[in-house]
């Protein structure tokens, strides 16, 4: 069993551990009091493997917390960010464990996710829906989440061609540059269908 031979500051927070067999490790302070390492000590190499999974688990755990801080995202969304730099077995740990205390919460973000795409992009129910797939959400809630604007996609749709399309639309485009447009912001054909056909039979100012 490999023997601990120095104990030494590296960088910051990073302590050197030098072992009689093997590569030194760099392991967190804190890692290291809390299993209370000393020079001299033999470590068994479950011991070795548990110290180097704990102190990936504490960055992991740091680097899930400032991706959180600096912008709200679903366990799914953290899970892969956390993917390219740590094994699986430590990102489910990291997001389990943010998910327990709150800090994940994907009806949170579900629901100001929905509110952005909806209110402020005005998206059309399909493209929404898309969009928070996209995003890892379950389609329950998804559909929790885009509840309270069942009633007010055509009105959001009506917003939208106002602010975009009504200064294009003319008999040809009505029929299939604006229409196929919206489609893809997630309207259906026939509410887009209807909507047009309303502010066409409106009289000009």
């Amino acid at each position: 069993m490999p023997t601990i031979t120095e104990i030494a500051p590296y960088k910051g927070s990073t302590v050197r551990i030098d072992l009689d067999e093997g590569e030194p490790l760099f392991i967190n302070s804190e890692i290291v009091y809390s299993f209370n390492l000393k020079k001299g000590m033999t470590l068994p190499e479950a011991a070795i493997e548990q110290v180097i999974h704990d102190n990936e688990l504490r960055k992991a755990k740091e680097r899930g917390l400032y991706l959180m801080d600096y912008a709200d995202n679903t366990y799914v969304g953290l899970f892969k960010k956390l993917q390219k730099n740590y094994s699986d077995d430590i990102c489910y740990e990291v997001c389990d464990k943010l998910a327990e205390i709150g800090v994940i919460n994907d009806r949170r973000f579900a629901a100001n996710y929905a509110r952005k795409l909806i209110e402020v992009k005005l998206m059309g129910r399909f493209r929404a829906v898309q969009e928070m797939k996209q995003k890892g959400l379950t389609k329950s809630i998804i559909e929790e989440a885009l509840e309270p604007y069942a009633d007010s996609y055509q009105e959001r749709l009506r917003e939208l061609i106002e602010k975009k399309y009504l200064k294009k639309l003319d008999y040809e485009d009505r029929n299939r540059k604006v229409t196929a447009s919206l489609v893809r912001y997630g309207y259906s054909f026939d509410e887009v269908k209807t909507v047009l056909r309303e502010i066409g039979e409106e009289p000009e100012e």
